[in-house]
């Protein structure tokens, strides 16, 4: 069994983003009356049959979105990519070494491991005599193509275009992950076929120069069937009651806080 959280399924900025007439936030098409348009940046976390937890993308939400979600730990990290909202949160990982009482093992491609480690170095320095008053991190490299275990489990990993740079797709069994993303190569269309939930990003209505929008998410669906689609990445033209009138049957808008249980073949 796979327990998958979306611990936050907006966009760079989340929804509202900074600003607004009022200074409460500026929330473009989304109505800020109802509760489902406020999004924290995108992660999820991965829980497999054994309690293993597999946290994807540690952005600056990370504090926010671990205790909304009752979740004191996690074993593993994958980084899809080092974009800030994706990676931002990593100096609050110092409260997971404390409760693990050891380092944190983080899995990237070279060049998002590079990156990472240009803007957190202190965070790859040998375990601290006293007390993680920093994080501990202990970098992995994997292949954008590759076959890992992560936190227990098989996972397949996928290249994706993301326009300025590339990043990582995961499969678990029946279950893929796909957020920033305004293109997939063949290869790994492939990858997805078969699937009964899929996670993909969708940021806005119109074409986007960096990322999928409705009409190329719902092309990828009508290819590659999956049984359910979870959009996530979401930005503040996704107003939900838009998206639950003109959706497809079998693609929904993401929800920070959803959980979905699946079985593993």
């Amino acid at each position: 069994m796979l327990k998958i959280t979306i611990l936050g399924c907006g966009g760079s900025g989340g929804v509202p983003l900074i600003g607004g007439a009022d200074g409460f936030g500026a929330w473009g098409a989304c109505d800020p009356a109802e509760a489902r348009n406020r999004r924290l940046r995108s992660s999820i976390l991965v829980e497999a049959t054994g309690g293993k937890r597999l946290l994807v993308d540690a952005g600056p939400d990370l504090r926010a979105q671990m205790l909304a979600a009752g979740v004191g730990r996690f074993d593993e990290i994958l980084f899809t990519h080092s974009h800030a909202d994706h990676i931002m949160g990593i100096d609050d990982l110092r409260s997971v070494n404390r409760v693990l009482d050891d380092a944190l093992p983080v899995f990237g491609t070279s060049k998002t491991l590079a990156d990472i480690r240009a803007r957190f170095d202190y965070a790859f320095l040998p375990r601290p005599a006293h007390g993680f008053f920093r994080p501990c991190l202990v970098s992995r490299e994997v292949l954008p193509s590759g076959e890992v275990t992560l936190a227990g489990m098989p996972v397949s990993l996928f290249p994706q275009d993301h326009h300025v740079m590339e990043t990582l797709g995961l499969r678990i069994g029946r279950f893929a992950y796909s957020t920033d993303l305004v293109r997939l190569p063949e290869t790994s269309l492939a990858r997805l076929e078969g699937l009964d939930v899929w996670i993909v990003g969708c940021f806005q209505r119109a074409p986007h120069i960096v990322h999928a929008h409705v009409a190329q998410v719902v092309e990828w669906v009508e290819r590659l069937r999956p049984k359910r689609t979870i959009l996530t990445h979401m930005g503040p033209d996704m107003d939900w009651a838009w998206m639950a009138q003109n959706l497809p049957p079998g693609i929904e808008a993401g929800l920070d806080g959803m959980t979905i249980n699946l079985n593993v073949p």
